[in-house]
């Protein structure tokens, strides 16, 4: 999964991006509100991670934004703002949840999770859909009730990117997108093909089908 973080102070940002990366998303740096726009209108995020205040501007203002050209990510608002006007001025304003400075890792990453969940409609760390089981917090997956297997990092981006957005045809350019940020070197045009064979290795070929010329799917029933 690709997550936009919106930060302007290069310490915190480095640090969180390292953070959420070893927890198996993706991160594009944005810190400047002008970055964010340029990123959010060619890639494709799953939510974002927004500081208020930054130097060219309101990152309040970018979200009504976005809110008003139909942008529905969940967004976490990231500030050292901490009066409850504050709070009630960011939800009100669009925001799916809000959490000040300074604040403890795990409930950062506690946060995103729900946000995700309730996104996707479940509210356990395990998706279940069409006989596969993913444990989101142990990154590995389990068939028809079996023995549990560890996934790789890829694959259980992969696979939880399929289980949070089923039944729809995800293409390989944005399957690539998803797995890989910006500044990685470019990813091989065969990469996917070589993930989704593995991943069929373990699920069963009729879960991930191909849609020949479009990309592939993962069928939840």
């Amino acid at each position: 999964m690709k997550l936009l973080l919106l930060e302007d102070d290069d310490l915190l940002a480095e640090s969180l991006a390292e953070s959420l990366k070893d927890n198996g998303y993706r991160v594009d740096l944005a810190t400047s509100l002008k970055a964010a726009k340029s990123l959010m209108a060619t890639e494709h995020y799953v939510l974002a991670i927004l500081d208020l205040g930054l130097p060219d501007g309101s990152g309040l203002a970018l979200l009504s934004q976005w809110r008003k050209e139909g942008q529905d990510l969940p967004v976490l608002i990231l500030t050292a703002r901490d009066t409850w006007e504050d709070k009630v001025v960011g939800l009100e304003g669009g925001a799916d949840d809000y959490l000040t400075k300074p604040f403890h890792e795990g409930e950062l990453l506690a946060r995103l999770k729900a946000l995700l969940r309730r996104r996707s409609g479940s509210m356990s760390q395990e998706l279940l859909l069409n006989g596969v089981s993913l444990d989101e917090a142990n990154q590995c997956v389990r068939i028809d009730g079996g023995s549990w297997q560890p996934l790789t990092g890829t694959e259980f981006r992969l696979l939880r990117y399929f289980m949070h957005h089923p039944d729809r045809v995800h293409s390989k350019e944005k399957l690539i997108d998803q797995l890989y940020a910006l500044e990685q070197d470019a990813a091989a045009p065969n990469l996917v093909e070589v993930y989704i064979g593995r991943l069929r290795r373990r699920l069963g070929k009729p879960i991930i089908q191909t849609r020949r010329g479009q990309g592939y799917v993962f069928v939840s029933h």
